[in-house]
């Protein structure tokens, strides 16, 4: 597990990998928003918690198909099914990978775009909390989404249409922290439910993964 996951680490770090691809959506969706709202700041921070989460969703959807299809490609997949390895264990390392190379760096950029989208200052930390809780469950979901679309041609479509909905809790709970700290409201509440929904994700994503996977090797 710990060699699959420093090699698919290594793999998005590359040129080219999906760290580089993720984040510079972000950065520049990011910046588009600010630019097309313009400069009313009440404004901008009215949609960027929803703004921010719906662009860091995207931005981890981008690298979701090249999850396993590389190395069912190359053979490794087979490799990797047939190991003494549970393949919910592989799965799990490879979403941890994909988490690190996506959902990561995009909470470290978080206070810069809350920053941009005039966000204020009490929901930076929120906002950077909901990521950081959250967009794990968007790996574990999207690895599940990788096993069942692998090998379909243009499988990326299909990808996002079964993603995208499950996305949404993730999505609600986490928008609703951060615009309730813009107001003073409590967010515990919404934090809770954002990482049930991850641990939730966890406890299940490797298991529907891995059976997705054995059935398009079989």
């Amino acid at each position: 597990m710990y060699a699959l996951f420093v090699r698919d680490l290594q793999l998005a770090l590359r040129l080219g990998g999906g760290l580089w691809n993720g984040l510079s959506f972000f950065v520049i969706a990011v910046a588009l928003l600010a630019f097309g709202v313009g400069p009313d700041a009440a404004l901008l921070a009215q949609i960027a918690p929803g703004g921010i989460w719906v662009f860091a969703l995207l931005a981890c959807l981008l690298s979701l198909d090249r999850l396993f299809q590389a190395d069912a490609e190359d053979g490794a997949l087979d490799l990797i099914v047939l190991s003494p390895t549970p393949l919910e264990g592989a799965v799990l390392a490879k979403a941890a990978a994909h988490w690190l190379t996506s959902g990561l760096p995009l909470t470290l950029f978080a206070p810069a775009a809350g920053v941009m989208l005039s966000l204020p200052p009490q929901s930076i930390g929120p906002l950077v909390a909901t990521l950081a809780i959250g967009t794990p469950a968007l790996s574990l979901i999207g690895a599940v989404g990788a096993a069942l679309t692998l090998g379909v041609r243009r499988g990326g479509l299909l990808l996002s249409v079964l993603v995208l909905p499950l996305y949404v809790p993730s999505l609600i709970f986490g928008a609703l922290a951060v615009r309730s700290s813009a107001v003073g409201l409590e967010i515990q509440a919404s934090l809770l439910m954002l990482g049930a929904t991850t641990l939730g994700c966890l406890a299940l994503a490797p298991f529907a993964a891995a059976a997705a996977l054995r059935i398009n090797q079989s």
